[in-house]
């Protein structure tokens, strides 16, 4: 049981798990230092039903991390019963829903945080909610897609950086949600970089609505994400939160500051690309003036020409040159006169 499991990140249900066919992804006992080590399926019942480990890991210094799927109708069973958890966190581990929540009863943090899932592409992936319940000997998870950022951490526990408190995976996840976030910023401001450099290069061939679009596409991601972020960081605020001494440093400090600098980060993008937005509503209303002022003055020209074309075009008798052979020719040289007229008299006026 102690070499590393093989598996990828990509696989949509195993995790690196062993024990999928009732739920349980992974079981590993951690000890700081050392390599962390498979646990059979009765050690792992035996710490739910009873609260305790049996004596070759009781008397170690370390913790184990239990991982659910809970979409697997057993391993819901089995959390809903365990004695030794609040009912609450027991509420949380299987609910369903994506809310965000950090709580903690005596010395049990638990809670459920956002992550990304692996149910959509790179550029665009969609965000889920994990859940896990913390004791000093015990991290319990949750999820109900596959959340690679969990992965990655229990990839580093194998690695060899196994840390003295489970409360620093916590940490760690929430740590490797926001570079991931940072990553998605990184892409949003190339866009934002792209959309800037055609509207500082402004000209008649532009095509505007394609800056609209790259613009939009950043407003709609970054809102997403901000509303993921907000959450979060009002949780890690609260002053009515009391954690544990043994989880405070790392959960609250540590992991507020992380979310905090991506929230930052996120809202400097988004005054980013309103000021862009305004640009770019600036540019199109120029632009529609323009157009307007061409149709204006082309209007303006023509409407002495159109009195005339009126004026000759009336049935009446006596209308002066209709005889002759040249009638059409002078007619028209009267329109051409009137129009440049009027171009004069508003070059003078300075209209035009």
């Amino acid at each position: 049981m102690a070499g590393t499991p093989s598996f990828s990140l990509s696989e949509p249900l195993s995790e690196g798990g062993t024990h999928l066919h009732d739920g349980l992804v992974w079981a590993i006992f951690c000890r700081f230092g050392h390599e962390p080590v498979e646990l059979p399926r009765d050690v792992v019942t035996q710490r739910l039903t009873t609260g305790q480990f049996p004596p070759e890991f009781a008397g170690q210094d370390g913790w184990a991390w239990f991982h659910f799927d809970i979409v697997h109708t057993l391993s819901r069973a089995q959390i809903e019963t365990i004695p030794s958890l609040p009912e609450d966190a027991r509420q949380v581990l299987t609910n369903p829903e994506r809310s965000t929540r950090l709580d903690s009863e005596g010395d049990i943090v638990f809670g459920a945080l956002p992550a990304f899932d692996d149910t959509g592409v790179d550029d665009d992936r969609n965000v889920s909610t994990w859940r896990f319940s913390l004791e000093p000997d015990l991290l319990l998870t949750t999820r109900r897609h596959p959340i690679p950022a969990l992965g990655v951490v229990y990839h580093e526990l194998w690695r060899g950086l196994a840390p003295r408190s489970p409360a620093k995976v916590v940490d760690r996840a929430l740590l490797e949600f926001a570079d991931t976030v940072r990553r998605d910023f990184a892409r949003l401001d190339d866009q934002l970089d792209r959309a800037e450099d055609v509207l500082l290069m402004l000209d008649r061939d532009t095509d505007l609505g394609r800056v609209s679009g790259l613009l939009g596409v950043v407003r709609r991601r970054s809102t997403e994400l901000r509303r993921v972020l907000a959450p979060v960081d009002r949780l890690f605020r609260d002053e009515e939160l009391e954690l544990p001494d043994w989880a405070e440093d790392d959960l609250r400090d540590r992991s507020h500051r992380q979310v905090h600098a991506a929230l930052d980060d996120l809202l400097a993008l988004q005054d980013r690309a309103r000021s862009l937005q305004d640009e770019l509503a600036s540019n199109q209303a120029e632009e529609t003036n323009r157009r307007l002022y061409i149709v204006s003055v082309g209007t303006t020209l023509m409407l002495p020409a159109t009195f005339v074309t009126g004026f000759f075009g009336m049935n009446t008798g006596g209308m002066f040159l209709t005889t002759g052979n040249w009638g059409t020719v002078e007619a028209g040289g009267f329109c051409f006169l009137i129009m440049l007229g009027t171009w004069l008299v508003l070059k003078m006026t300075k209209l035009l």
